[in-house]
């Protein structure tokens, strides 16, 4: 499956973004998506991940009750809404298919076989 995320730039401290990630190939509804990020210097971290179906979501530590996933089967997309945002949530965002379909997702990178290309998402205090 190929992906390709969209949405990122360059925003105030609390303000808001929305990432799309559209997917072509595959059978984007059976399978999870997951939300991956990588600010410089660091490794890329776990974001948020959307069960199949999207059903069950989970999300890090650091962005709960400020970012929601969401997916719509029908437009082969998943989103990552961003509220709240802050300086240290500057980073390259990726997004990630499962490997397996039918999954409830994974926190773990290993879980996913296909990524996007990212989208940088600046952060401004």
């Amino acid at each position: 499956v190929q992906l390709q995320a969209s949405g990122g730039g360059l925003v105030q401290a609390r303000g808001s973004l929305r990432l799309s990630c559209a997917a072509y190939g595959r059978a984007f509804g059976s399978y999870a998506m997951g939300w991956f990020r990588q600010a410089p210097g660091k490794e890329r971290d776990f974001v948020a991940t959307i069960s199949w179906s999207g059903g069950r979501t989970y999300y890090a530590d650091s962005v709960k009750g400020r970012f929601t996933v969401s997916r719509d089967n029908a437009k082969n997309t998943v989103y990552l809404q961003m509220n709240s945002l802050k300086p240290e949530d500057t980073a390259v965002y990726y997004c990630a298919a499962a490997s397996r379909p039918y999954y409830s997702g994974s926190y773990s990178e290993g879980g996913y076989d296909s990524w996007g290309q990212g989208t940088l998402v600046t952060v401004s205090s």
